[in-house]
């Protein structure tokens, strides 16, 4: 299941996601944007930076690091990465806080002593998934970074009371993505089998139906062609129509890879094969 880039969407979506995990967020926490930034000449992309308002009184910026496997190196190049971004900023930010995401304990590296006095100080934060309690007691956002580590066996009926709750507060977005979710949880079924089995497939008319998917398309193509616009530059009229061409099941594709693109090229590539 492909993690970083259901919490990608998830960061995009509902930047202000990141600050329910936070125990003193900024005043201007709603207007935090969200961004994936690469540093140029190096090795480093830093997947999930939240950036104030420039209207905002403390310019504090925060990082946010998604961790689902083992990884010894992941302190050494989450503050690498974060160090590195504030020296290339310096005269914009104020400070900074960082925010590290495991399912559980047992994914922290071995051996993190070299960055304890970073670890142990009041700008770091740790959260481990499992830990936060049960699904229907969170916030919707908290409750959907619990259902990408629901076991399969207790997903569906997750989802389900989630979908409730998101048609309840008319929250279209979240039951796109909880839907998305499970969809890659159970990856050898169609959309149709899925959205059957979570119980969202109506009796509408089919023409209303299309209607809807045309809808959700174009707004998932609108949405893929800001991103591209800000990783890989302008895309040019061509391109574009290649992208506005593809289908529903495509774009989310797309969605997926763009977030390894480092050039138009990479685009051209992927529209090719």
């Amino acid at each position: 299941m492909r993690r970083d880039s259901i919490f990608y969407k998830l960061f995009q979506q509902f930047p202000g996601l990141l600050f329910e995990l936070v125990d003193q967020p900024p005043s201007e926490a709603e207007n935090y944007l969200f961004e994936s930034v690469e540093i140029k000449e190096t090795a480093f992309r830093i997947d999930g930076v939240f950036l104030p308002p420039a209207n905002a009184a403390s310019k504090v910026v925060f990082f946010a690091e998604v961790q689902f496997q083992k990884d010894e190196d992941l302190y050494h190049r989450f503050f690498s990465e974060l160090f590195l971004f504030l020296y290339r900023h310096s005269i914009r930010y104020d400070d900074w806080f960082g925010v590290v995401i495991f399912p559980s304990r047992n994914l922290e590296p071995s051996n993190p002593r070299i960055h304890q006095a970073l670890l142990q100080s009041n700008q770091v934060r740790r959260v481990y998934l499992d830990e936060l309690g049960d699904l229907r007691q969170q916030p919707l956002g908290l409750a959907l970074m619990l259902l990408t580590t629901t076991p399969e066996t207790e997903a569906v009926e997750a989802a389900r009371y989630l979908l409730e709750q998101a048609q309840q507060q008319s929250e279209q977005a979240i039951i796109n993505l909880v839907t998305t979710i499970i969809l890659y949880k159970f990856s050898t079924l169609s959309r149709e089998e899925i959205e059957a089995m979570l119980g969202l497939i109506s009796e509408e008319p089919r023409a209303i139906r299309e209607a809807k998917e045309e809808a959700r398309k174009e707004e998932a193509q609108s949405l893929i062609l800001r991103l591209l616009n800000r990783r890989v530059g302008t895309i040019d009229d061509e391109l574009q129509r290649q992208i506005q061409a593809l289908s529903l099941e495509q774009v989310e594709a797309l969605g997926e890879a763009l977030l390894d693109f480092a050039a138009i090229a990479d685009l051209e590539t992927w529209l090719q094969t």
